[in-house]
Order: structure tokens, then C-alpha cells, then sequence
């Protein structure tokens, strides 16, 4: 259900993306923008690993320095047939995790320092099976389409403000638009791509929760985790980039926005239940 609902989603952004650029500029303003947006994007797929890695300096953590988190990784990917991720640390009292790479063989999973005070065995082997699970399904793949499609309808919206402030759309009317409508769209367009943008993020998180709940074949440690990340988030904040705060299990931006509509993460109480009711 999940995986359709991410995909309808998609689908909708890219119909959205059309309809954009139709209005502002036909077919060719509309695939301009949208050529552009995707060499952007698939830049930072490329390199999103070492950019996100470099951001927080996160470091690589050696078998020798951990050799219990090193054991439950190979125990996981095993069991998910995936290649072993290399595993990172990150320096920051904040206690939370992330996984990124372009696929599989190239992926990494990172810890906060935070995170190994706080969590038992049970736990820490609940939220890395969470992060290879966003491996698994190519969430990174995923949330990179997703990024250049809502970043090209940004682009689309700024263009359009810019022909109306230049005097370019004084014959919007030929081409089936007026003044007021490009204004209203250029508006109201970047706020819709974020928030069905934010939406497929938030799908891929509860799709990720069962799959780690799969893995393990149980919801309960990872939800027991869950619980301990969000009272700590309170606490000891992780210092991240707007930008890439979805990749996090727990969102570590604090501030909620009417009904969660700007959150990257589901509730996580409702991600909680969700992982209780599991049964195997």
C-alpha cells in the first residue's frame, strides 16, 4: 500500500509539473525547466552520499572500534540479501541515524554518537534495520526523482513571477492564462510540490518501519527505540540542514506545522502503533 501510494504521488507531482508549465510557458518552457531540475538533482544523487557524509563529519567507524554494531549490520543485510554497507559515526550528542548512497552496493549507514548512550542492543538493531531498509527499496532513488520534479516546479513558479514583473505575460490571455492566474500559481505551486513532496517522504518512512520490522520479525524493538529518539530529540537536538532532515529516522527539526502537513516524518506515535500491531 505504501509503495502504491508513493508511486501515485509521483505520478501526480509530474501531472502537477505539467500542468505548470503549461500555463506559464507551453510544453517547451515546461521540459526546459524540468531538464534542468533532474541534472541538479541527479548531481546530488551522485554525490549525496560524500556531500550529506561531509556535512556532518561524519567519520568512518572501523570493526574494531565497534564490532557489535558491525555484527547486527552483517546479521541484517544478510537476512535482507543486500551488500554491507559501510558505517559511519557521527559527532553529535543529538541521537539519531540516517542511511544514503545511490543503491545498494555504494550505500552507508550513519550513527550519532548520541544514539549508541541511549538505545539497548534490541533497539540499535531495530533502527539499523530501518536505515538498510531505506536501502533496500531505493529510498534515496525514490526521494531524488521526487526532489527534482517539486525543484523544477519551483523553478517553473519563479520563472513565471519573473515574466510578470518583466512585462512578459502581457499575452497570457492568447495563450489561455491571465495576470491573476500566474500570480495565484506562482504562489500556491511551490507550497503544493512541498507538501506532496513531504507526503511520499513520510510513506517511505512507515514502508521502511515495516520492513525493518520484517527483517527482525518484530515491530516491538524498533518502536521501543522510536520512543527513546523522540523524548531525546527534545533534549539534545541534532544540528542538520532543512535540506536534508527527511534522511533522519526521527525528524530532527522540532518545529510541527499545522497538521503536519510541512513534516518530513510521520507522527511518532502513530508510527509506534503501527509497528505494535505487527504480528508474525
Amino acid at each position: 500500500m505504501n509503495t502504491l501510494k508513493t508511486f501515485l504521488l509521483l505520478g501526480i507531482l509530474t501531472l502537477f509539473l505539467i500542468w505548470v508549465g503549461g500555463i506559464i510557458g507551453g510544453r517547451e518552457g515546461a521540459t526546459f525547466a524540468f531538464i534542468i531540475s533532474l541534472i541538479m538533482n541527479l548531481g546530488t544523487y551522485w554525490f549525496s552520499d560524500k556531500l550529506v557524509l561531509a556535512m556532518y563529519r561524519a567519520r568512518p567507524l572501523s570493526e574494531s572500534e565497534a564490532p557489535a554494531i558491525y555484527r547486527m549490520v552483517r546479521e541484517i543485510t544478510q537476512q535482507a540479501r543486500l551488500p554491507m554497507p559501510k558505517i559511519y559515526l557521527v559527532p553529535q550528542k543529538g541521537a539519531n541515524a540516517f542511511a544514503t548512497g545511490r543503491n545498494p552496493s555504494s550505500s552507508a549507514v550513519a550513527v550519532t554518537e548520541g544514539i549508541l548512550d541511549i538505545l539497548n542492543e534490541d533497539e540499535l538493531k531495530g533502527v539499523l534495520a530501518h536505515e538498510i531498509s531505506h536501502i533496500k527499496n531505493r529510498d534515496i532513488l525514490i526521494g531524488s526523482i521526487a526532489a527534482a520534479i517539486a525543484g523544477a516546479i519551483m523553478m517553473l513558479a519563479n520563472m513565471a513571477r519573473w515574466a510578470v514583473v518583466l512585462g512578459s505575460s502581457r499575452n497570457d490571455r492568447d495563450r489561455g492564462g491571465n495576470f491573476l492566474g500566474i500570480i495565484l500559481m506562482s504562489i500556491i505551486a511551490p507550497f503544493a510540490a512541498m507538501i506532496i513532496q513531504m507526503a511520499i517522504s513520510r510513506s517511505r518512512e512507515y514502508a521502511a518501519d515495516e520492513s525493518a520490522a520484517r527483517i527482525l520479525h518484530s515491530g516491538l524493538p524498533l518502536a521501543s527505540a522510536l520512543r527513546k529518539l523522540e523524548a531525546q530529540a527534545v533534549r539534545y537536538p541534532v544540528e542538520v540542514s532543512p535540506q536534508s532532515a527527511h534522511m533522519f529516522i526521527v525528524n530532527p527539526l522540532r518545529g510541527q506545522s499545522i497538521l503536519n502537513l510541512f513534516s518530513t516524518h510521520p507522527p511518532i506515535e502513530m508510527r509506534i502503533e503501527r509497528l505494535e500491531r505487527i504480528k508474525f
